[in-house]
C-alpha cells in the first residue's frame, strides 16, 4: 500500500496493534538467528565441529548477507512499500531455516545460514521506519525500545523451543518447526499492517517555522551531495575487486582452494557492500560525514561484538562449565533472556525518552553508562561458585549456586540490550524522514558486520586458542577476554553523546 494510501489518520489502538505485529515477527526473527546457540552441542558433535567452525556458521555465514543486502532493501523500503518487503523477508528467512533441518553437510549448513541472512536483511530497517511513523518524536525510543522486545523473546524462545524440541526429538526437527511458523504468520502482515504516511507524526509534532529556516538536510539532494557516498562505493568495489584478484592468484599459481577461497569470499562481500553503498549512495553521503553515526554504529558495535557473541555462546558455557545438560540449558537460559532483556530494554528507552528533555546526549550516554556496569556483572555472575563461598562455607550448593547465577545474569543481560531502544532512535534523527529505512540499514551493516560476525566467531576462535592451557573452561576465559569491547563500546557512545546535538535531523 502506498503512502498515499494510507495517509488518514492512524487509531492509537491501530498504532499499538502494529507496534505488537512488529515485536512478533522481530521476535521470529531472532528465533530463527539465535536458535543455532543451543543446537551447538548436537551441531558440533553431528557435523565434527571446533569451536572456530561452529563459530564461522553462527556469525559470518548469517551477518555477510543480513549486513549487505539490508541497504538495497532498506532502499526499496524507502520508495515502495515496507510492509510487503517485510512479508517476503519473513518468508525467505523462515524458508531457509526450515532447509537449515534437512542439511546434509557442513557446506549446506553454511549455505541455508547464509538463506536465512538474505531473508532477514529486509526484516528489521523497514521495521525501524514504520515505527518512526506510527510514533511521535517524543514516544519513538520507548516505541523502538518496546520493538527491540523481540530481541528477548525470540532469544528464549528460540534457547527453549529449540533445545526441547532438540531433547524430544533431534536438531533437525527444531529447525523445521521455527521455520515452518514463520511461514505461517507472513500473511497477519501482509494483510493485517498498513503503510503509514512517511514523515507524518514529525510533521504533527514540529512547530511551523518559515521556509527559509528549514534544515538543510531536508532538501533535495544535489548531485555534489552524492559525492561522498560515491565515493565509498568506489573504494569498497576496488577493494572487493583487489581481493578477487589474489583469490584467482592464490588458485591459478598454488592449486591451494583454502586461501583462495577465504580472499573469494571477502571480495564478494567487498562488492556487495561496494553495490550497495553506490545504490544508497544519497544517505550514505548524508551519514557518514557524521561523527555521530560512526560513534554510534561503532559503539553498538563493540557491544553486539559481546552481545550476540555472548548470547550465541552461553548455552555451551553453562553445558560446560555448570553441567547442565541440553534440556536444563534450555529452560535456565530462556529465562534470563527474557527477563533481563526484556527489562533491559524497557529502561533503557524510557529513561532516554525522559532525559533526552535535558539534551540529545542522553540518548548514547545512558547505554555507555549500563555498557559499563555489565562486564563486572557477567564476571560475576560466571563466578557464582567463588560469590556464594563468600557466604557459605564450600560455595553452598549446585542449586545455590545455579540460582545466585541467574539473578546475577539478569543484570548484564538487560544492561547489554538498553542500547537498543536510544541508539537507533537517534539514528532515525539524523537523516530526514524518507531516509530512514536506508540509514538504519547503514547503521545495520557497521553493527552486525562488526557485532554478530566478529563477536560470534571471536569466542569461538578464542576459546579453541585457550584450550590447551584451559580444556573444558576454555570458552570462559574467551568470554573474560570479550568483556574490554564494553568499555570501548561506553567510551564510543560516551563520544557521540557529544556530537549528537550537532548532527541531529529533524
Amino acid at each position: 500500500m502506498t503512502d498515499t494510501a494510507a495517509a488518514a489518520p492512524v487509531r492509537p489502538g491501530y498504532r499499538y496493534y502494529v507496534l505488537a505485529v512488529l515485536v512478533l515477527i522481530y521476535a521470529l526473527n531472532f528465533l530463527d538467528r539465535q536458535i543455532i546457540g543451543i543446537l551447538a552441542a548436537p551441531l558440533k558433535a553431528h557435523f565434527e565441529l571446533s569451536d572456530a567452525q561452529f563459530g564461522l556458521l553462527g556469525g559470518i555465514a548469517f551477518a555477510s548477507v543480513y549486513s549487505t543486502l539490508a541497504i538495497p532493501l532498506a532502499w526499496l523500503a524507502d520508495r515502495f512499500s515496507r510492509v510487503w518487503i517485510m512479508t517476503g523477508a519473513l518468508a525467505v528467512w523462515s524458508g531457509f531455516t526450515a532447509l537449515c533441518g534437512v542439511a546434509t553437510s557442513y557446506g549446506q549448513l553454511f549455505l541455508f545460514r547464509m538463506g536465512v541472512g538474505v531473508g532477514e536483511a529486509g526484516g528489521v530497517a523497514p521495521a525501524y521506519s514504520l515505527i518512526a511513523d506510527y510514533f511521535p518524536p517524543s514516544q519513538r525510543a520507548r516505541a523502538l525500545a518496546v520493538f527491540a522486545f523481540g530481541i528477548p523473546i525470540g532469544t528464549a524462545a528460540g534457547t527453549l523451543v529449540g533445545g526441547l524440541l532438540a531433547v524430544a526429538y533431534d536438531w533437525r526437527v527444531a529447525f523445521v518447526v521455527v521455520g515452518l511458523l514463520g511461514l505461517l504468520l507472513a500473511p497477519l502482515l501482509r494483510l493485517t499492517v498498513r503503510d503509514p504516511r512517511r514523515g507524518g507524526t514529525d510533521a504533527a509534532a514540529a512547530v511551523p517555522v518559515a521556509p527559509e529556516a528549514a534544515p538543510v538536510a531536508a532538501t533535495p539532494a544535489s548531485p555534489a551531495s552524492k559525492r561522498v557516498g560515491a565515493v565509498a562505493s568506489m573504494v569498497m568495489l576496488t577493494v572487493g575487486a583487489a581481493a578477487l584478484a589474489v583469490a584467482a592468484m592464490f588458485y591459478l599459481t598454488t592449486g591451494e582452494q583454502n586461501p583462495a577461497l577465504t580472499w573469494a569470499f571477502g571480495g564478494l562481500l567487498a562488492t556487495v557492500i561496494g553495490v550497495s553503498l553506490w545504490i544508497a549512495r544519497i544517505t550514505a553521503s548524508a551519514v557518514i560525514p557524521k561523527k555521530s553515526f560512526w560513534l554510534l554504529a561503532l559503539g553498538a558495535a563493540s557491544s553486539s561484538i559481546c552481545g550476540y557473541g555472548v548470547a550465541g555462546w552461553l548455552p555451551l558455557f553453562f553445558m560446560r562449565s555448570f553441567g547442565l545438560t541440553l534440556g536444563q540449558t534450555a529452560w535456565y537460559y530462556a529465562g534470563i533472556a527474557m527477563v533481563g532483556g526484556t527489562l533491559g530494554i524497557w529502561m533503557g528507552g524510557f529513561i532516554a525518552d525522559k532525559l533526552s528533555k535535558r539534551g540529545k546526549g542522553a540518548y548514547p550516554l545512558t547505554p555507555a553508562i549500563a555498557f559499563l556496569i555489565s562486564a563486572p556483572c557477567f564476571i560475576l555472575a560466571m563466578n557464582s561458585p567463588w560469590l556464594i563461598g563468600l557466604i557459605f562455607p564450600g560455595g553452598g550448593t549446585n542449586a545455590q549456586q545455579l540460582i545466585v547465577a541467574f539473578l546475577i545474569f539478569l543484570i548484564p543481560t538487560g544492561l547489554n540490550l538498553a542500547w537498543l531502544g536510544p541508539v537507533t532512535a537517534a539514528v532515525q534523527h539524523l537523516v530526514p524522514a524518507a531516509m530512514r529505512s536506508t540509514a538504519s540499514a547503514l547503521f545495520l551493516l557497521v553493527n552486525n558486520l562488526l557485532g554478530i560476525a566478529v563477536g560470534f566467531y571471536y569466542f569461538g576462535w578464542m576459546s579453541d586458542l585457550l584450550a590447551p592451557r584451559f580444556g573444558d573452561e576454555s570458552l570462559r576465559w574467551a568470554i573474560y577476554t570479550g568483556m574490554g569491547f564494553y568499555l570501548l563500546a561506553a567510551l564510543l557512545l560516551i563520544g557521540a553523546s557529544r556530537t549528537l546535538k550537532k548532527d541531529w535531523v529533524a
